[in-house]
């Protein structure tokens, strides 16, 4: 008995560290939140790390793909909302064929819903369509428009190329994220009707790697 008690006490004792700031996702209600982020997922980086595991609609293309749209999430200025509603609407096969030149990824398109969609108070059909407007607001720098071979970048040049490109857009505004190697994504943050706002959180993450590489896109 002393054992079963035992382990409950350390059960219990457990359960806060899962809901600390540092893991920062909470459940919400629909329409609560105060920013989106906009994540730009550089599309080769995953399909070089997939490999054969890759998802052959996003990766075995005959249009090559750069920057795609990983997700729009609402965010708190600290955490953010997840999984909104126990029994979300469907995504219909229309909105998820018109999203499709944006998230490419079927399984994408559905998860991104449940999990953030859900968050923002809107149906699936204005959900994406207002990821679609928040994607067509960033311009994309020319060094990944034409990104043909391997490059060594820094994330702070990264950054820069997007400042350039988007005059509005601050430093404290995005970040670049990285795996050991290769560009992730970069996060853009913006305003309920899409404008740039700063995001310390956010900021924070940035990739810590003085160098990283850019894999070329597939053609």
């Amino acid at each position: 008995m002393r054992a079963v008690a035992a382990a409950l006490v350390a059960l219990l004792v457990s359960f806060p560290a899962a809901f600390t700031p540092a893991s920062a996702q909470q459940y919400g209600e629909p329409g609560q939140f105060d920013f989106y982020v906009l994540a730009l997922s550089w599309s080769p980086s995953y399909c070089e790390s997939a490999g054969n595991r890759a998802d052959p609609a996003q990766c075995r293309v005959q249009k090559p793909l750069g920057f795609i749209v990983h997700g729009l999430w609402p965010q708190y200025d600290r955490g953010f909302p997840s999984d909104c509603a126990y029994n979300p609407p469907r995504v219909s096969d229309h909105t998820i064929r018109e999203i499709s030149d944006v998230i490419p990824s079927r399984s994408l398109v559905i998860h991104q819903w449940r999990k953030h969609g859900t968050c923002s108070g809107l149906s699936p059909e204005q959900y994406f369509d207002l990821t679609r407007k928040a994607f067509e607001k960033i311009k994309i720098p020319p060094l990944f428009v034409e990104s043909t071979r391997w490059q060594s970048v820094s994330p702070p040049e990264i950054e820069n190329a997007f400042r350039v490109a988007n005059p509005a857009l601050q430093g404290d505004m995005l970040s670049v994220t990285c795996d050991r190697r290769n560009l992730r994504e970069v996060r853009i943050c913006l305003t309920k009707d899409l404008q740039f706002r700063a995001c310390p959180q956010v900021d924070r993450q940035s990739c810590r790697s003085p160098r990283i590489s850019l894999p070329p896109i597939r053609g």
